[in-house]
This record gives C-alpha cells, sequence and structure tokens, in this order.
C-alpha cells in the first residue's frame, strides 16, 4: 500500500505516518523508484499507535508495547510500568466523568435558569 493510501485509511496524516518510522513504530519498504510501500496490516498498527497515543504513552513506551501485541509476550517491567499507565488512564476517566457531570448540571442550570437561582 503506498502512502497516501495508508494515510486516508487510518484517518492520520502522511506526515504522522513519516514520523512513526522516525520513531520505528512503523516500517515501510521502498519501492524502486523510493517510493514508501506498506503492508496489509500497516492500518492497523497505525490505529493502535494512535489509541497508545491518546492514551498519554510517549513513543518509546509505544515502541516496547507494539512487539508485546504482536507475540503475545511482555517482560514484567513492561508489565508493571503498562498497569501504572492502566491505573493512570482510569483516573484519568474518572475526572472526565466527573467534568462532564459538571458540566451538564451547567447546561441544565443554562436551559433552565429558574431552578439555577432557586437551587433546583
Amino acid at each position: 500500500m503506498r502512502i497516501g493510501e495508508v494515510a486516508a485509511r487510518a484517518g492520520v496524516s502522511v506526515r504522522a505516518l513519516r514520523y512513526y518510522e522516525e520513531q520505528d513504530l512503523l516500517q515501510a519498504c521502498r519501492s524502486p523508484g523510493g517510493q514508501r510501500r506498506y503492508c496489509d496490516t500497516a492500518v492497523g498498527r497505525v490505529r493502535l499507535i494512535q489509541q497508545l497515543y491518546a492514551a498519554g504513552l510517549p513513543s518509546r513506551v509505544v515502541r516496547e508495547v507494539l512487539p508485546c501485541v504482536e507475540s503475545g509476550e511482555a517482560s514484567p517491567a513492561l508489565m508493571e510500568r503498562l498497569e501504572a499507565e492502566r491505573v493512570r488512564i482510569d483516573q484519568r476517566i474518572t475526572d472526565l466523568m466527573a467534568a462532564r457531570e459538571r458540566l451538564d448540571a451547567v447546561i441544565s442550570n443554562t436551559w433552565d435558569p429558574v431552578s439555577c437561582i432557586h437551587g433546583q
């Protein structure tokens, strides 16, 4: 697959794919004309990379996690780090849900200002 096709299917920019290559998260072969060519699994890998980044994992941790996804094996040290990241993500979800509830209250009170004034 060509770089533009992978980018479109994965919903990322071509620049992001080049960055992933620089970070050794994604590999491409080169055609005789020098164009990047990706295997069919590249789109799924890019989506996983995006999810891991969205969870707040830095490139170095993502680089460690990717082989574990493929092999199903990880070192005890990596497992401890991933479990700590999961706890951090759970706390972030809790915080975001609390913020959403507060926004819901503000929205509700804004739509019904009488209940806001009377504390209902």
